[in-house]
């Protein structure tokens, strides 16, 4: 894992960035220079894309502290994706979520966006 002072471009045992190098396959729906994203194995959403930052940080708090430039273009990313999927529109909708921390269900310890549509969301989203 990282800190925001000391990040690390890939950690090895880290299955995003496995898929960032192309070594674990992944269906992948966008390319940036500094993100990916790919459908989530398990949706829980017709649309449910992972956007994650080529360089490894265990979180978006970490992120958003060593490459605030990146966790932007996560952004970005989501609303291109939004776009390219149909979810984005007057009539349309869509959720971007971080989970950071094992209490909030972070189970893959490298930045993530989820980017889920394709439905109505329910409130509250916990």
């Amino acid at each position: 894992m990282t800190s925001p002072t000391d990040p690390t471009p890939f950690d090895p045992e880290c299955l995003f960035c496995k898929i960032v190098t192309g070594d674990v396959p992944a269906t992948i729906v966008h390319e940036s220079e500094t993100t990916v994203a790919f459908r989530d194995l398990n949706p829980q959403a017709p649309t449910h894309v992972l956007v994650i930052p080529r360089s490894h940080f265990a979180n978006a708090a970490d992120l958003a502290v060593g490459e605030p430039a990146t966790a932007a273009d996560l952004f970005d990313a989501a609303r291109e994706i939004a776009v390219q999927e149909g979810i984005d529109g007057p009539d349309a909708g869509y959720r971007m979520v971080f989970n950071t921390g094992p209490a909030a269900h972070q189970t893959v310890f490298h930045a993530h966006l989820h980017v889920l549509g394709g439905r109505s969301m329910t409130w509250p989203p916990g």
